[in-house]
Order: structure tokens, then sequence, then C-alpha cells
């Protein structure tokens, strides 16, 4: 689509940073609303998204870099290569979850209430982040032959091949997201346990990630059990056992202190 949408002067804004920073300040002021009662302020909040930043950063460079180690230990400078491009968001995801355990407990907050907040919060950056994948032309589906696909033009545009209808598969990870973020809202005054948001977004996002894998045409980010499963497929079917056991436990866990 439009990798790049215009100029002002020497400076470029690329459509995947401007999607991610709209998603990042819908998430700061969902936290900032929502924090008011918990007695954090501004920049306890501005503070929060720092650490996220950071875990998502470290988080997804680190998984893409072991989706092909061999070709970063032979030559390590490439680590450096496209530094602001070549993430993995389930490497972002679990790199950030301990570090948000140690922020929240550092500042005395309810830890599973403050998942909840964040999930929400998070997810909205996830949802822009798709739609600027989108406009880039990465995490791009396969071929595609019926009347879903759209072809990707741009000259710079990461999707390959160029001109040929692809699956939108950002386009359907993005709706995914969206669609869980309102039913987070919904079930906001509704959940009947703290961390049920967080986890709903965990498990429903896993689910709906191992299918869209299939549709997934980016295939050098390399496969498991003799091709079987991508590594996503194979990261996200881990992620819906574990937080299906703790979303269990949560749930008994209330439920017992109800009775």
């Amino acid at each position: 689509m439009y990798p790049e949408l215009f100029k002002i002067g020497s400076l470029t804004v690329h459509s995947y940073g401007l999607m991610i920073l709209i998603g990042v300040i819908c998430a700061w002021f969902y936290m900032k609303s929502q924090t008011r009662i918990l007695g954090l302020d501004a920049d306890l909040v501005s503070e929060l998204l720092l650490w996220c930043f950071a875990g998502v950063f470290v988080g997804g460079k680190i998984f893409f870099y072991l989706e092909d180690p061999a070709k970063y230990l032979d030559n390590p400078s490439k680590m450096l290569d496209g530094l602001g491009s070549g993430f993995v968001f389930y490497g972002s995801f679990l790199t950030t979850i301990p570090i948000l355990i140690w922020w929240f407990r550092k500042h005395k907050l309810p830890v599973w209430h403050m998942f909840d907040l964040v999930g929400i919060a998070g997810a909205f950056v996830h949802g822009f982040g798709k739609i600027g994948c989108f406009f880039a032309g990465c995490c791009h589906g396969r071929v595609c032959h019926s009347a879903w696909g759209i072809s990707f033009t741009h000259p710079k545009t990461h999707a390959e091949p160029m001109n040929t209808p692809l699956y939108p598969t950002q386009l359907w990870d993005a709706a995914m997201i969206f669609t869980i973020i309102a039913l987070m809202i919904w079930l906001k005054k509704r959940r009947t346990f703290e961390g049920q948001l967080f986890l709903i977004y965990g498990l429903f996002y896993a689910v709906g990630r191992f299918f869209t894998e299939k549709y997934r045409g980016d295939e050098e980010r390399g496969f498991v059990f003799n091709g079987l499963l991508s590594h996503s497929q194979a990261i996200a079917l881990g992620v819906f056992l574990v937080f299906g056991a703790v979303y269990v436990y949560r749930f008994m866990q209330t439920r017992n202190q109800k009775a």
C-alpha cells in the first residue's frame, strides 16, 4: 500500500510509525483515564508506557533474531541492519509480561487489576500496529486466487511478490484485535475476577493468530515439527495452553474465595 505517507522537508513520515504513534496515544489516554483512582499521575503512566516500549522492542527483536540465529551468529553486525523493523509480536508480548509484574510490584499496584488495564491499552497499540503492517506490506499473506486478494504496488513495500493479489492477513489480525478490545471493554464491569480481560486477550488472539498464520506468506520466519507449525503457531499454541490454565486457576481461586 503506502509505506511512506508524505515528507516534511527531509523528514519522511512512514505509515507504520504513524499507526504505532496513534496506538500509543490511544493507550496513554486510556491508561490515564483509568488509573486516577489508583493514584497514578501522568508521569507514572508515561513511565509505564516507556517500560512497555522497552519490553516490546527488546523482546520483539530477540525473537526475530531467533527465527534465523545462524544468520546473526555468523555476522552479528546484521543485527543493526533495519533496527527499526523486523519484530515478532509474541517476543514483545512474552518479554513485557515479567517487566510489568516487576513494575507493578515496585509501585505496590494490584498486579491482576493492572494487567486488565494494560491489556486493553496494549491492544490499541497492537491493533493500530497491524494496520501499519498493512500499509508497509509486512506480515503479508500468501498469493490469493479469490476476491480476498489485495495487490501491493508501492516500490518500497515489504510484500512479496508485488503486483500480485495476496491475502490481507494484516487486516484480518487488526479486525480480530479491535473485536477483542470491544469485548474486553464490554466485559470490564462484568468480569468475574481480576485478570480476566488480559487472559481473554491472550486466549482469543492465540486462537485467531493460529488460524491466520495458515495464510501468511512470509515463510522465511521458519517452521517447527518438520514444517507442521510456523514459529508463531507453536508459540500461539503454548500461550493458549498456559493462559487457559491460568484462567481456570484464577476462576477457581475467585470462586473458592467467595464460597
